[in-house]
This record gives structure tokens, sequence and C-alpha cells, in this order.
């Protein structure tokens, strides 16, 4: 870069998969400015947190071992960003100038409705809860009845990795034990779940969380001393906070190239980006693309060029069943499960380097911006929807 040029400041909210991707992969130009904004001093390996809860794993790495060669992190909490004067306000009172920006804010777990749940049940979303949660584990004895609700990926590899331990588990699904899996696929992960010992509820509902005890639809109340939660997920309320339209759920609302409707200065990428409206599945397998791809809009904005409209294929999921078995069910490029899967230890070697993979490939982007490639040809509208839910801000 000339000495009397002037750097494109870009700001990353978000240092998560598809944050710290999208802050390596601007690296491609040298004229930017980068700065990654979160609020933890380490990356969050998010897919590993029941691994951590269990004490069968870390989830945490350093931001040192992924980040390329630059790019300033920022411990700190977003809290506006304010179009206008095109700064991001953090809690600390700081405020960043910006050009563009990389809203890459993730998910949390969703507040729950049911009764006593927010007080007395567990979340696994984030770190933080993750802490807690281990815990409270230590403090159980080995035969203390632990209840996971939830029956998607989240709840199915908690209840199998604390069974496998020798804990007592119940796992309450509330419909369909992973309904992403095709039928033969939810047959194996229910047989393996059985191996382990862990009681799988299906169609049975959770309407009560108490200290000791989660009550269902019908009344009947059974004993829990941790009930953990895995079922639905948020997303931060910053877009909306800032006055950006979001979906109902607080997702910021894109074209095809993740560009903010309201603002072609803001791109968003990962769990909290919703392209016309219709937001791709939350997985660490879509955020790494999202996060590239966010990356190559900014620098087609920055070089005056057309961004390309977004292509990715999700082609199935990879569920780990405690840490020797798994599977991996796969599916079309529209992430529709096919009736084939590969389960046993050769599952769980594809899940396990599936999640070393996720890592591999921000590091790779950091020592070589660009260097990520993804399965592409995933159906999407040809254009945004004016149809989206829309939440109005102010």
């Amino acid at each position: 870069m000339n000495e009397h040029d002037t750097p494109h400041k870009v700001v990353v909210i978000g240092g998560g998969y598809a944050g710290t991707v999208a802050a390596n992969h601007l690296r491609m130009r040298t004229d930017i400015d980068i700065t990654l904004v979160n609020p933890r001093p380490e990356f969050v390996d998010r897919v590993r947190l029941h691994q951590f809860v269990a004490g069968t794993g870390d989830a945490t790495i350093d931001y040192g071992t992924l980040l390329g060669e630059g790019i300033r992190l920022v411990v700190d909490s977003a809290t506006r960003i304010d179009t206008a004067a095109r700064t991001v306000r953090l809690a600390s009172g700081r405020t960043l100038d910006y050009d563009h920006v990389i809203y890459a804010v993730g998910s949390t777990a969703a507040i729950p409705s049911v009764t006593g749940a927010a007080e007395f049940a567990f979340p696994l979303a984030e770190f933080e809860s993750a802490q807690r949660l281990r815990a409270r584990l230590d403090e159980l004895p080995l035969d203390a009845p632990v209840t996971v609700v939830g029956g998607g990926p989240t709840g199915i590899e908690t209840a199998a990795e604390l069974a496998e331990q020798g804990r007592t588990v119940t796992l309450v699904c509330g419909a369909t034990l992973m309904p992403a899996l095709s039928v033969s696929g939810r047959r194996y992960v229910a047989d393996c779940l059985s191996r382990h010992g862990v009681a799988v509820l299906e169609g049975d509902v959770v309407t009560e969380v108490r200290p000791d005890a989660v009550v269902f639809a019908d009344g009947v109340a059974r004993p829990s001393a941790l009930t953990i939660w895995t079922t639905g997920f948020g997303v931060p309320q910053l877009a909306a906070e800032s006055g950006l339209r979001t979906d109902a759920l607080g997702r910021l609302l894109t074209d095809e190239t993740l560009t903010s409707i309201d603002d072609d200065r803001i791109v968003a990428t990962g769990d909290a980006a919703a392209p016309s409206g219709q937001p791709l599945r939350m997985s660490c397998q879509g955020a790494g693309p999202l996060g590239a791809q966010a990356a190559n809009t900014v620098l087609s904005h920055i070089a005056g060029t057309e961004p390309a409209m977004l292509d990715l294929a999700l082609t199935g999921a990879c569920v780990s069943l405690g840490r020797r078995v798994g599977i991996r069910q796969l599916a079309r490029k529209d992430d529709t499960a096919v009736n084939l899967y590969i389960g046993g230890r050769m599952g769980a070697r594809i899940k396990e380097v599936t999640c070393k993979v996720a890592v591999w490939k921000i590091r790779r982007e950091a020592r070589k911006p660009g260097s990520l490639i993804w399965p592409k040809g995933g159906p999407r509208p040809a254009r945004p929807t004016s149809a989206a839910p829309v939440v109005a801000s102010s």
C-alpha cells in the first residue's frame, strides 16, 4: 500500500466461525484496516461445547493462532451501529470508525417460555453457560437424574456424552428425534442412545421446570437433579437496536449478496444473516463459506464491482454419539436427507475430522487469504422477497 493511500476501515463484529474467516479473507487486499470485535479474548469452538461440559474436550482456542497478521482484536461488545456517523459503539464507551461493517454476531440460546426453564434449566449455546453447567455437573453424584430437553444435534450429543460417562440421562425430544435425519438415520441414533442407557422420549413436551423435576403436558413430574435446555436459538438484537431491518428472530435482512437492505456498507454473515428473508440452517458447515462470501462482498463494494450472489450447498449433518460412535447423514445439495448414512466408529471419525477441519480452514485462511472453497449449487430464491417478516426498529 502506498504511504499516501488511506486504508479502508472494516469492522467485523463477532469472532465466531464466520467472523474469523471473514476477517482473514479480507486480507486479500493489503489496503484494508481490519478490526475484529469480540466479547471474549478467546475463540469459542461451539461444536465442542458438549465435550467441554462433559470434561472430554476443550472448547476455546487462542485467537493468536487463528487470525492473520495485521488484524486487530478488540475484546469488547458492540452496543450500536451508528450508520449516520459510520461508527460502532462499544460497551466500554469506545467508538470505532468504519467504512464497512461485517455483521457476524452469531446466535445465542433462546429465552425459554416454559415455566421455570429460565430460572432452573441450564442452556448450552454459549461458553459462559457451558461453564456454569460444567460446574453444576461437578457437584452432582454420578447417579443423579439428568434431563436434556431438545432432540436436535446439541441435545443428542450432550445426552450421549454424559450417558457414556455413566450418568442417568433422559432426552426429551418434544416431537421427533432430530427430524433432519433420514428415517433410518433417526433409528440408528435412537438405538445408539438406548445402548448408552439414555431414555429417549419422543412426543413428550416439558411444560414446567422445577429445581428437582420436570413436568410434562399430562401433569406427570419426573425427578431431574439437573435440566439442560438445548432447544431454540436466538440472535443478538444489535441490528434491530441500530435501526436496521431484521426478520422476526432479529437476523439482519440482506439481499443475496449478504448486503443489508438498508445500508450497503453493512454486510451480514453466519447465524445472524437472513438473505432474502430466508436464512440458511444454523451450522458450522455454512459459517465459514458465509464468512468468505461476506468478505468477498465487501471487497467488491470497495472495488466498485458487482458482488456475487450467495451460492452455498449444505449437504447433511454430523452428530457425535459419545467419543467412539457417530453418524454422518448424507443429503442432497438442498440439505434434504437421503436414505444413506455412515455410522459407528467411522461416523465418529468423520465427525471429529469435520470439527478439526472447521478450525483448520480458519487457520489456512489466515495463512493464505482466499483459499477457502465450499460446495455450491444450493437452491436460493431468485431475488429478495418483500414478504419477509420485518421487525420495526427505532
